[in-house]
């Protein structure tokens, strides 16, 4: 497990958002890359909560993820609004982290 130093959290989460706010002056990489390093947090920060992926198309990480993996065929509001879903997931998540909650999941078949 990878721990997200505490000062960068906040400081990624600003960047995504002022990312989405300028989508204009990136390139669909840099959009990408910046997807792919949120994906990156928010699976650091779930495991570190204790909240599981599932892996299904309801999974938020997935849509971010075919979003990255397609971001040639996205259009600026396409790529904005994903860097503003990633920056509420890390935000969100790392409120969690810093709150001390403790997750506890139940699996029912």
């Amino acid at each position: 497990m990878v721990h997200t130093p505490e000062s960068s959290v906040p400081s990624f989460v600003a960047e995504l958002v002022r990312a989405a706010n300028e989508i204009e002056r990136l390139t669909p990489s840099e959009v990408r890359k910046l997807l792919f390093r949120a994906i990156t947090t928010v699976g650091d920060l779930r495991e570190q909560v204790g909240i599981p992926a599932s892996g299904t198309g309801h999974d938020a990480i997935v849509g971010l993820n075919a979003v990255a993996d397609h971001i040639e065929r996205q259009s600026n509001e396409q790529m904005s609004a994903a860097l503003l879903e990633a920056a509420d997931l890390v935000r969100t998540l790392w409120v969690v982290l810093d709150s001390g909650v403790e997750i506890i999941t139940i699996f029912r078949n």
